[in-house]
């Protein structure tokens, strides 16, 4: 049985059982009241017919009263409770129809109100999920592609060089260095993307490995910018190095990691260093709890409406420009998000045709002092 019958007929059964109770208890009532008064004052056979008939009318003006009373009521419990109802089942129908595109609207404040309230928190969940799954699907296929069409170079290249040492095409000791070099080149440039695959796998699953060691911010920088120069320096690309920290200063962090967040911006602006003297500054300066690294290069530079998105997956201020460079399009977000999980911070500044600044900040170590220790 549907709820609006089974309403239904328990407001018959309210309404019309006191009506029937009061008609009995009138009618004996009336019967015992006339025969009192006939008894006591006299009255004549004749006059009954008129009390009957005025104790008619009361009765049936407490009836009418009494239905109206029920109508008031059925349709007030009728729009507060079975519309809403009624919203409800044509939410849950829309939802099972995979239509989430929809708004269920309640002002009731009762508990069927905040049962339809809760309901729409869930429609809202549900599609934020749904979302997400989409979103996650095409930042997947993105990748895919990039990764795909990205691999292709380095093994075009892999396959020519090869072929050219089979076929005896390099035929002389420097020739066959020149070949195998570059073979060796373009092998580290598919580990590099295959690495920042599985680390980009590890970052979507909050699962990034971190070995957290106590690290001197002097003698860390001055081995990365050594081994940085080495390779810039076959690029004919100038490095400047600034050191403004104490020698003494100590930060907390996974040395691995870092170096990949080092690697990745300078990597990433060897790629656009679009002059023919090309330089990168690498600043480190102190700036109260926390070390700053500066990494500036004179390259394209990025254009001001692009500035704010770049650290995004996927994001490509110039889809031509970044098929020609190569890369995932991930090595950005992936830099934010180790410094992020650092407790550091990372923010870019840049012009067109002039150059970019990144900086980043991690907190610096400071010893925690025990004050039993001091007391005693």
């Amino acid at each position: 049985m549907k709820f609006r019958n089974k309403l239904l007929i328990s407001f018959c059964i309210s309404i019309f059982a006191p009506i029937l109770l009061a008609m009995i208890v009138l009618t004996v009532f009336f019967k015992i009241q006339v025969r009192t008064i006939q008894q006591t004052y006299g009255i004549l056979e004749r006059n009954v017919p008129e009390i009957k008939y005025l104790l008619m009318d009361v009765l049936i003006a407490v009836v009418v009263i009494l239905l109206l009373t029920a109508c008031m009521l059925s349709v007030w419990i009728y729009t507060s409770l079975l519309n809403p109802i009624k919203k409800l089942q044509i939410a849950a129908q829309n939802i099972k129809e995979g239509n989430l595109d929809f708004t269920l609207e309640v002002d009731s404040e009762d508990e069927i109100g905040e049962l339809c309230r809760n309901f729409e928190e869930m429609r809202q969940r549900l599609k934020e999920s749904a979302e997400e799954k989409i979103s996650g699907e095409w930042e997947n296929k993105a990748l895919i592609n990039n990764i795909a069409h990205d691999l292709k170079t380095p093994i075009t290249a892999l396959k020519g060089y090869a072929e050219g040492l089979i076929d005896g095409v390099a035929d002389t000791p420097e020739k066959q260095e020149k070949y195998i070099r570059t073979i060796y080149n373009k092998a580290n440039e598919m580990d590099t993307l295959i690495n920042e695959l599985t680390l980009y796998a590890k970052i979507d699953t909050n699962r990034i490995p971190y070995n957290f060691a106590r690290i001197n911010v002097t003698d860390y920088f001055n081995d990365c910018v050594e081994e940085i120069g080495l390779d810039l320096e076959s690029k004919n690309i100038g490095l400047g190095y600034y050191n403004y920290v104490d020698d003494q200063v100590q930060i907390i962090a996974d040395p691995e990691q870092l170096r990949r967040v080092i690697h990745n911006i300078i990597g990433n602006s060897i790629k656009y260093l679009n002059k023919q003297s090309g330089f990168i500054n690498i600043r480190i300066k102190d700036v109260g709890d926390f070390i700053q690294v500066e990494i500036e290069d004179n390259g394209s530079g990025i254009a001001a409406q692009d500035l704010p998105y770049i650290f995004e997956r996927f994001y490509r201020a110039d889809a031509a420009r970044n098929s020609a460079t190569g890369g995932s399009g991930i090595g950005l977000s992936i830099v934010k998000k180790i410094i992020e999980d650092h407790g550091g911070k990372i923010w870019a500044t840049s012009k067109e045709s002039i150059g970019t600044v990144m900086y980043f900040v991690i907190r610096k170590y400071q010893e925690v002092i025990n004050e039993q220790s001091i007391d005693c």
